[in-house]
């Protein structure tokens, strides 16, 4: 895509040009003839006997080389991979079996000569300005007009070409490269008929061609250790010593393995749980059968409280029963597909960057993460940026403006000189020796003119940033004059603007860059948008008209590309050829600039990027977690994974309900016949009940391909987009022009397009919670799909965090808003998806994300209860024998082995541990409780809210400065009033002990340890509270007066727990009876 052709705009009705920075491209020169390339080893086609380029098959051109069409002639089916039609024999080749049958005709002179003008001759389907072109074979002759096909696996790198000189884009059945300059015929393919019977994307043949390929290489592996060992050098007629073999030896070792953890932790970590859950048996049923009749109330309460914490640990707990580690190789993907000197062989890659308001994510934070982008380590002609800018500011589009400019000194200096990190605010930041490894006596005086360059890049950014804190009236204006599309943010054309492109896009060295396209989608009112969500769906569709790469990663505005390696740390998982094919993405984990030391509010949240994940990665992946991800683009498209015959096997819920092997029910076989057929082809295949009931059956088999309605249906009226979902290895129609992909890429974002379509709802993200990220994971894994943990040493993305109390709480407040709207929605994990391929665990583990913020109902009690057992002088528990006894410690003891076993083998250290445990409290009592209450709301009443854009504004102030500011909200009462109860129940509670005697004092130790428990977690929040001066603000003071006062007043004048006779009793009265 060409940068700097002017920002385009628009919607349904049509596309505007705003500005014009600069003509576009020319076309460039296809590739002649005798650059064919065998669409199954790589080699050149070659040519035939008669000198001409060899055509293997007469029916449909497929590029095979000659040695392939021998090959499966003798040892195949005989058969084209693409058409299926027979091969004949060519001149040369020996007879087979089923020659007899041919007319004896060897000849291909005139195969594919064609009278003119006959009427009999190939023709092209041409959808341009709405009329269908035939071209002659005159035509095709000549270079001035060459159009080639439709790619459907080659992917192609550079800008995207003119079609023709009438600007015409081209779609043809063929799935892969045919050189226009060669007059071949072309099937016209009915849409109506089942297209596997034309062989369209099958692989079937190529996967047997590759397995002959390898055993005939180890063969010679086999004969050069042979001449080694009879010390007779190199092999006889080649010239090589075995260097060049062993290199190709280990080009095909895994690029990547599983770093087992020690047994012996493991297996004492498993052996410490099951113990655990005997000792909780015996608990309960202590527990159940000692009421506490005094105080039943109490009792009761406290009793329905822990079972519901024994669960919450069950769900939390077995899903960490498998943990791995994991490493990559990165030198074997560099000699597999990125070999010094030659093409690389790297697949295309778009990397999505979201944000929606400037102000609370600032431009320069944007602009670090983009930069870091383009000096990724990655050949720049498969990295493609795009921006989503969902707010439509003005801010964010001249901030990428100059981002762009930048970016042309910026890049070559990074890999120039191979630093680390590539994001120059946090690489100019660090307090490191810079010199070490540096070798390059220009290195200190480049460095120093580029952090001018970057300190003057500051400047213009804060001018703009400045300049925007004053909207003028008549709203926005662009240098040229003309108004800004995206002044009403909520009402608006869709934009596109390509800064960087394949010929615009070269840095001072005069070297490409990567792409950079900064994306608006239209928005109008009446239209639901859906949020984050609807605008990574916009991203999709847009991407694959322009760039089509075969895999997308996403990280949000804050989040760098902390390691240049990144894209290829993930390429070692995607195009693994064991695990590619079933693997929808692969899930970094979140690590996070500028928070305190000692992490007061768990903002780096190590537990559950470095113990809950680790187990995860054991069973079928990890969750989504909505950055840092890089996923495959067939997986976000609905489509299914290619399984193994192991993959296929029934769950163990189908095998306990439906029995085992033997007892094999119609739907097991009909799953497994489809996913068999998915592994024999690389074409996408549906299923219709996918569509329609999601996972509910598989009844009816249905074609491999859907109808043009169909696809239509599900995709939307965008014959360039569908066309790019077949197309499993990325790139676009070499056939298309600039101006035509900008018009169909304004289409695809415009707000009507997913009206009646299957967006949202089977394909890309999904829709119906705030946290898409786990729905859209969760709908992944339960088609079969599985993730990839990937934690490499140095951290791939770091990110900002709040470290505000306020914006922290605000935060979780979302994060588990969302989770209450997925549990109370068609897909929650309790009841979706029992015929699909999600495994017990892995369900165990969505189960858990989405009903965690109910504990805050029962936590909350369970906090309260220590102060009312203080104030009534009354115990939860009654008095226990040494047996009993014995059952509470070993439950004590091996909460904490538990907790030990798994800081040993995860690494991570007991401060972030009771870090995550003190938040899980303060969490617990205030943003879960609310999200409970407002996810009730949203779905039952229709009662929306607002979703709230974390701040992530810089600290200019100073170290930690945001940390002590105080930001009053009502989430921070039930933390406040848990606080004061407690506090005042243990004065209450003591006061009571030495006005009692020293016989009061043993049951009150028990009172006052939970008491004190709860006062220890809820540390951290007291502390926010105090501020940086350790002064408690007014109104937190004014609140809790006023809480403890009002509890005070009512318990004189209730006093709920004691009997009218003693009330008597203590006033003096008597009766009769006394």
């Amino acid at each position: 895509m060409a940068a700097n052709r002017g920002m385009v705009a628009g919607s349904r009705d049509g596309v505007v040009t705003i500005r014009h920075d600069g003509d576009g491209p020319t076309a460039k020169q296809l590739k002649n003839a005798n650059e064919q390339i065998c669409q199954i080893c790589g080699d050149t086609v070659g040519f035939s006997a008669t000198g001409d380029v060899f055509v293997a098959c007469n029916e449909c051109a497929f590029p095979v080389c000659r040695p392939c069409y021998e090959y499966e002639r003798k040892e195949g089916n005989q058969c084209c991979p693409q058409c299926k039609t027979r091969y004949k024999r060519h001149k040369g080749s020996s007879r087979v079996p089923g020659d007899e049958e041919e007319d004896g005709v060897d000849d291909l002179d005139n195969e594919f000569n064609y009278a003119q003008g006959n009427g009999k001759g190939p023709q092209w389907q041409l959808q341009g300005q709405g009329e269908d072109v035939d071209l002659s074979s005159s035509s095709r002759h000549e270079p001035h007009h060459r159009i080639p096909c439709l790619t459907s696996g080659q992917q192609i790198s550079g800008d995207i070409p003119d079609a023709s000189p009438d600007r015409h884009s081209i779609r043809s059945p063929t799935p892969s490269y045919v050189d226009p300059s060669i007059p071949v015929p072309v099937r016209i393919v009915d849409p109506s008929k089942d297209l596997n019977s034309y062989g369209v994307g099958s692989v079937d043949w190529k996967e047997r061609v590759e397995s002959w390929r390898v055993k005939q290489e180890k063969n010679m592996i086999q004969v050069t250790h042979k001449y080694a060992a009879e010390g007779k050098g190199d092999i006889e007629g080649t010239g090589s010593n075995g260097e060049d073999l062993q290199m190709a030896d280990d080009a095909r070792l895994p690029l990547s393995r599983i770093v087992p953890i020690s047994p012996n932790e493991l297996n004492l970590y498993r052996i410490v749980i099951v113990l655990r859950l005997i000792i909780l048996c015996f608990f309960f049923q202590y527990r159940i059968t000692h009421p506490v009749w005094d105080a039943y109330g109490l009792w009761l309460v406290s009793v329905i409280c822990e079972v519901w914490f024994a669960l919450s640990w069950l769900l939390d707990q077995f899903p960490k029963w498998y943990p791995i580690n994991r490493e990559t190789y990165l030198d074997r993907l560099a000699l597999r597909y990125d070999r010094e000197g030659e093409p690389s062989q790297l697949a295309p890659i778009d990397v999505f960057v979201s944000t929606v308001d400037p102000l609370k994510e600032p431009p320069l934070i944007t602009a670090n993460t983009v930069l870091s982008i383009l000096a990724v380590d990655y050949p720049v002609d498969k990295v493609s940026c795009y921006v989503s800018d969902d707010g439509s500011a003005m801010l964010t589009f001249e901030a990428l403006s100059e981002t762009a400019e930048f970016a042309r000194k910026w890049v070559p200096f990074c890999k120039k000189h191979n630093i680390e990190p590539r994001a120059p605010e946090f690489y100019f930041a660090q307090k490191i020796d810079y010199l070490k490894d540096k070798v390059q006596p220009s290195f200190v005086k480049e460095r120093r003119a580029m952090k001018r360059e970057y300190e003057e890049f500051k400047v213009r950014i804060n001018a703009l940033v400045a300049k925007a804190q004053k909207i003028p009236e008549e709203g926005w204006t662009m240098a040229d004059g003309t108004p800004w599309p995206g002044n009403n943010p909520r009402d608006h054309p869709g934009m596109i603007q390509v800064f960087l492109g394949h010929s615009g896009g070269l840095d001072t060295d005069g070297n490409e860059l990567p792409r950079l396209v900064y994306v608006s989608r239209e928005k109008r009112p009446g239209f639901q948008h859906h949020k984050k969500a609807g605008a990574m769906n916009a991203l999709i569709r847009v991407s694959a008209v322009l760039t089509n790469g075969a895999y997308l990663l996403n990280v949000d505005c804050d989040h760098y590309f902390n390691s240049s390696k990144a894209l290829r740390e993930a390429m070692c998982f995607m195009m693994d050829p064991a695990l590619g094919r079933k693997t929808c993405y692969v899930q970094f984990p979140q690590r996070f600039d500028g928070i305190d030391l000692h992490d007061r509010y768990a903002n780096r949240n190590i537990v559950f990027f470095d113990i809950n994940m680790k187990g995860l990665d054991g069973i079928q992946g990890p969750v989504y977690v909505g950055t840092g991800c890089c996923f495959n683009r067939q997986a976000l498209y609905g489509y299914d994974p290619v399984l193994t015959e192991a993959d296929l096997e029934p769950n163990i819920i189908i095998k306990s309900c439906c029995g085992g092997r033997k007892k094999k029910d119609k739907s097991y076989i009909d799953s497994k016949n489809r996913a068999m057929k998915r592994t024999e082809s690389s074409a996408p295949i549906f299923n219709m009940e996918d569509i329609e009931e999601g996972f509910e059956g598989y009844e009816d088999e249905r074609s491999l391909l859907m109808s043009q309605k169909s696809l239509e249906k599900r995709f939307g009226q965008s014959p360039i987009f569908i066309a790019s979902t077949f197309m499993t290895q990325g790139g676009i129609p070499p056939s298309t022009n600039p101006a035509s992909l900008l018009k169909e890429a304004i289409h695809v974002i415009s707000c009507g397009y997913e009206d009646k379509t299957e967006w949202g709802k089977e394909i890309g993200w999904i829709y119906g919670s705030v946290t898409e990220d786990i729905l859209t994971g969760f709908k992944m894994h339960a088609r079969g799909w599985i993730s990839i943990y990937c934690m490499p040493l140095r951290p791939c993305f770091k990110g900002s965090a709040p470290i505000n109390l306020s914006d922290r709480l605000n935060q979780v407040l979302r994060w588990a808003l969302g989770s209450v709207e997925i549990l109370l929605s068609r897909h929650c994990p309790i009841w979706y998806g029992y015929n699909g391929r999600l495994k017990l665990l892995e369900r165990l583990a969505y189960i858990n994300t989405i009903v965690y913020p109910i504990t805050s109902i029962p936590l909350i009690a369970y906090c309260v209860l220590p102060a009312i057992c203080l104030l009534t002088n009354k115990f939860i528990i009654p008095e226990i024998s040494n047996y009993a006894g014995m059952f509470f410690i070993l439950l004590f003891a091996s909460i904490f082995a538990t907790g030990i076993l798994e800081l040993r083998w995860s690494g991570v250290g007991i401060e972030d541990w009771w870090r995550n445990e003190q938040f899980w409290v303060i969490g617990g009592t205030s943003a879960h409780l609310f999200a409970v209450f407002q996810g009730l709301l949203k779905v039952l009443a229709g009662i929306d809210t607002n979703f709230t854009v974390t701040s992530k504004a810089t600290d200019d102030e100073g170290d930690f400065s945001e940390l002590y500011v105080f930001k009053w909200t009502s989430l921070l009462i039930p933390p406040t009033t848990v606080l004061v109860i407690n506090l005042v129940g243990i004065v209450a509670g003591v006061s009571y002990a030495i006005n009692s005697g020293y016989q009061s004092w043993g049951p009150l130790f028990g009172k006052l340890f939970f008491s004190i428990w709860v006062i220890l977690h809820l540390y951290p929040f007291l502390k926010g509270l105090m501020g940086k001066q350790n002064r408690t603000p007014t109104i937190v003071i004014v609140w809790s007066i006023l809480l403890a006062s009002i509890f005070s007043l009512l318990w004189v004048k209730i006093d709920p727990f004691i009997s009218p006779t003693q009330k008597a009793l203590s006033r003096g009265q008597c009766g009769v009876n006394c």
